[in-house]
């Protein structure tokens, strides 16, 4: 497989990091910040857990980056630390039963139809994503939004291969149903 330029200098960081190169560290953070906070809120569905749970994972990242080994397998290692974070912080706001309820914008009714406001669809497509079980929703970003392979999304959320395929396959028909008209 031919790597990207993207993803070469990101093993020149993360090797830069693992070194004590501050610099290197801090722009390796600067382009991964935004992508760790995306994929907890596709776990979350709250935006403060997802940036609570990023900030928590990049804490374990700091501390455990001297033991990667591979600099390639640093986006798959740093989803799968995320991908804990969000797990142990689900569990404890079901523990606590404080989480009032997942941070989803309520459709607003207005007389103009969705297909006149957004002729290209992507409104629905955002309200699809958006209305997918979490672990779909997950899967779906990393596998399409951050165009990792099936492999490399089975790592970052902890499950087989073949789940991920599965999440995927009932994600894809559930966006098609809603893209199509059929709910």
């Amino acid at each position: 497989m031919d790597r990207t330029r993207e993803q070469l200098l990101d093993e020149y960081l993360v090797a830069s990091a693992r070194t004590g190169d501050r610099k290197a560290f801090d722009l390796l953070a600067r382009r991964w910040g935004r992508k760790l906070v995306a994929h907890a809120w596709r776990l979350t569905g709250d935006v403060d857990l997802a940036r609570e749970a990023a900030q928590d994972g990049w804490i374990e990242i700091v501390r455990g980056l001297g033991r990667l080994r591979d600099e390639r397998a640093f986006p798959a290692w740093a989803y799968q630390i995320v991908t804990r974070r969000c797990a142990r912080q689900i569990g404890r706001v079901r523990r606590d039963r404080t989480l009032a309820a997942a941070a989803a914008a309520e459709p607003v009714l207005d007389t103009v139809s969705p297909e006149a406001a957004d002729p290209g669809g992507e409104a629905r497509l955002k309200a699809a994503l958006a209305a997918l079980p979490k672990a779909q929703r997950a899967a779906v970003g990393l596998f399409y939004l951050e165009e990792l392979s099936v492999a490399e999304v089975a790592i970052a959320l902890n499950v087989p291969a073949g789940t991920v395929k599965t999440r995927l396959m009932h994600a894809r028909r559930a966006l098609r149903a809603v893209l199509e008209g059929d709910v």
